[in-house]
């Protein structure tokens, strides 16, 4: 079904009709149920401290086991972010602690898989891309710095990366 004929099916309902089907889609989907309880109570501190304890505990978790390193972890929670439609600011917050915990990790272990610095140089792109494009990278100026100096001091594979791109974006 097209957009246009959903909009078609959705005016020849009544108001009862549309509130039932709206609560039946909530009841029944859990994105929709967390779309309007967010949009209604936008607690953004919250989700946003949920996302970086989630993400850190790939890098330190809780317990005795091994950490795992998963980028797609950090990528699900920013994703989940855009689609509820999060302050610009606290979605490049999490972006960049994202980038910050694995340097912290890094500077702590000997990583070996090329694939990690591949995947936070990956992640930082993304991130200086959207602070740029939401006009708040000066908001960020400090943290891009550090990155970009922390993946030098660590000699990463790829600093030459991090340094070129922020530079880039910073000038």
């Amino acid at each position: 079904m097209s957009k246009r004929e959903l909009r078609k099916y959705l005016k020849d309902l009544t108001k009862e009709q549309l509130e039932d089907q709206i609560i039946d889609l909530y009841s029944r989907f859990g994105n929709v149920k967390e779309y309007y309880d967010f949009a209604f109570n936008p607690n953004e501190s919250k989700l946003t401290e949920q996302c970086r304890f989630q993400i850190s505990k790939e890098y330190y978790p809780i317990g005795s086991r091994k950490a795992k390193m998963r980028r797609s972890v950090a990528q699900k929670w920013i994703k989940k972010l855009i689609s509820l439609d999060a302050d610009a600011s606290l979605l490049a917050d999490v972006m960049f602690f994202n980038i910050e915990i694995a340097q912290s990790f890094a500077g702590e272990h000997i990583i070996r898989q090329e694939t990690f610095f591949t995947s936070m140089y990956k992640s930082f792109d993304e991130a200086l891309r959207f602070v740029s494009e939401k006009g708040i990278l000066t908001e960020f100026r400090g943290r891009i710095e550090k990155i970009a100096g922390d993946a030098w001091d660590q000699k990463w594979p790829n600093r030459n990366a991090f340094e070129d791109i922020a530079d880039m974006y910073l000038q």
